[in-house]
């Protein structure tokens, strides 16, 4: 019995052994169709979301969808939902066990992507959808220079967009409408210089408008008589549909939109508004940070960098920072002479910059860029600079867009630091970098996650000083005082949406604890009532790569490699901050292996 009883267990084990044998094939048979399945789907989506935004897809060279527009009404932005709904689902329902780890990460991330867009919609943002930096009245038109024109057909599809854009605009009206029901409007005085914008392009010479652009200049190989009659037929749907259209919806902002504005500019104020903030905030940040903690952290990071100021400033012989601020301000040779002069500025500062590169990085992007100035129709209203990305195909470079109104009230003290933010190793750096990635699916190659991003061109601004740039002290004190501005984002942002902050209160701390210039404090203010919690995502951002990268040095120690460190942050895409930490964590643990092994 024994003997018979071994004879079975023999032929057990053999038994399991061949059904496992034959389970392996169909064991990786299942993997590969499940990996083709994530494939599969991500590519609809990715098709779903060029459809739904065919400006975006004719942004990245893709012209299937020249001709059309988004679709900006209540009942879209339902089915948008719906939509998102039935595509979250599906990516759920999908096992990504023995799956390759960035396969895996492609469902995490797109998982994280939709919960974040179905958990915003409960406070209804479609309601709300203008103010003077987002709104359609200035995203349209930016977009015009980064459209492709290339042969004759690009211009027909121009002249349809363009006849198509009042609907556009009446269905945004209908959305701020029901906006106006529900309580959901922007502060009043963000809402006067949406009018502003408006009937400044209303009001413009039809060849002069930022519409009219792609008619001043043709390519070559469109003949003159096309040239002659696709210029007529632009000009004419300017005239005709797009300056009536920007003075209908002048009209009704001023009249019906903005005498109902709120006189509170927090987000408090809003339904729901505290919750929403708060939204924002882990939004923006990709931390768990509260609005309070974050606010903590600013007085932190303004009181560190008085101190690194006070140091430049007494070298100069001041014994604070007011008496040195006001002397920079009152110095004719740290004002800018023109606006080619600051966009030299701009280009010098880059071109020495992208000398140095290799010393901080291995992977370098093939895109190129260039400066240029903010569009005039916009100018008041935007930023000191900012940066478009390039086109994936290579067909428009990356720009820096530098804004030369009010030189005036300007100084020349930050355009270095700038510079690299917007520029390299800064934005442009990452985002080339990240749309040049082939292993990535689309969505991840043109990811954003504020934190990561702005928190990267943050940090950028540091590397200029340790390949020996910032020579210039005054260039320095620039460097420490933009790295000021976004410490005090921290403090006023949730001052505003938080600590329930007048704009009052944020202009006169901007004062009391900078030096940045009038025009940028205005602008900033509004911008942050405009915007709320995106600005955190600046120094938070910035702070957790800091943190990651002493991390490394400190366990890598001789082992540590800037080039590689770096090339480990940029070399899967824009990431939430957490993922970023674990990228960075595993990376280390690896070199300490290699380490070990030698």
């Amino acid at each position: 019995m024994q003997f018979k009883g071994v004879l079975i267990s023999f032929w057990v084990l053999a038994l399991i052994a061949t059904v496992m044998a034959q389970q392996k094939p169909n064991d990786q048979s299942s993997v590969d169709a499940r990996r083709q399945q994530l494939k599969e789907l991500l590519h609809e989506h990715w098709e779903y979301t060029l459809r739904t935004n065919p400006e975006f897809a004719s942004i990245l060279g893709d012209k299937r969808y020249n001709d059309k527009l988004s679709d900006a009404s209540y009942e879209a932005v339902q089915k948008d939902l719906a939509a998102k709904k039935e595509f979250l689902t599906r990516f759920e329902n999908i096992d990504t066990t023995g799956f390759p780890e960035q396969e895996t990460l492609n469902k995490t991330l797109m998982i994280r992507n939709l919960r974040e867009d179905l958990d915003e919609a409960k406070f209804r943002p479609w309601e709300m959808p203008v103010n003077q930096f987002t709104g359609l009245q200035v995203q349209i038109p930016s977009t015009v220079s980064m459209l492709p024109f290339t042969n004759v057909k690009d211009y027909e599809d121009y002249i349809t967009r363009l006849k198509g854009l009042p609907k556009v605009f009446d269905d945004v009206t209908d959305l701020m409408r029901r906006g106006l029901t529900s309580g959901r409007v922007p502060p009043g005085i963000l809402l006067n210089q949406v009018t502003a914008q408006c009937s400044r392009i209303a009001e413009m010479k039809p060849e002069e408008s930022p519409f009219a652009a792609p008619v001043t200049k043709f390519p070559a190989g469109i003949s003159e008589a096309d040239q002659k009659r696709l210029r007529a037929a632009v000009i004419e749907a300017v005239r005709g549909s797009v300056q009536p259209m920007y003075a209908k919806f002048a009209k009704f902002v001023d009249e019906e939109y903005a005498p109902k504005g709120r006189t509170e500019v927090g987000m408090w104020a809003l339904p729901q508004g505290e919750a929403w903030y708060a939204f924002r905030v882990q939004q923006s940040t990709t931390t768990n940070l509260s609005p309070e903690q974050i606010h903590q952290i600013g007085l932190q990071q303004v009181a560190a960098n008085h101190a690194e100021m006070l140091k430049i400033a007494n070298k100069f012989g001041y014994k604070d920072l007011k008496s040195f601020d006001a002397a920079i301000k009152q110095n004719p040779e740290l004002r800018p002479k023109s606006g080619e002069q600051m966009l030299e500025l701009y280009r010098n500062y880059i071109d020495a910059m992208w000398a140095k590169l290799p010393q901080l990085f291995g992977h370098m992007p093939k895109a190129k860029m260039e400066v240029d100035a903010v569009e005039k129709f916009r100018e008041k209203e935007a930023a000191g600079a900012e940066y478009r990305r390039p086109a994936p195909d290579g067909s428009r470079p990356g720009r820096v867009m530098v804004n030369t109104s009010d030189l005036e009230k300007r100084t020349t003290v930050d355009v270095e630091t700038t510079a690299y933010h917007e520029g390299v190793p800064g934005h442009h750096l990452q985002l080339a970098i990240s749309q040049e990635l082939p292993a990535l699916p689309p969505f991840r190659q043109q990811g954003y996650y504020t934190a990561y991003i702005e928190g990267w061109a943050l940090y950028s601004e540091r590397l200029g000083k340790e390949v020996g740039f910032f020579k210039d002290p005054y260039s320095d004190y620039g460097r420490l005082q933009a790295d000021l501005m976004r410490a005090i984002r921290l403090v006023v942002d949730t001052g505003l949406h938080h600590k329930r902050w007048t704009r009052q209160q944020v202009v006169d701390y901007f004062h009391n604890n900078s030096g940045i210039d009038e025009p940028t404090v205005q602008s900033e203010t509004d911008r942050y009532i405009a915007w709320p919690a995106q600005a955190l995502g600046y120094k938070v951002g910035q702070l957790r790569l800091l943190e990651l990268r002493a991390r490394a040095e400190k366990e890598l120690g001789p082992q540590f490699d800037i080039r590689a460190f770096h090339d480990t942050l940029l070399g899967a895409g824009a990431l939430p901050l957490d993922v970023v930490e674990r990228r960075v964590n595993e990376w280390i643990e690896r070199k300490k292996e290699v380490a070990r092994a030698q």
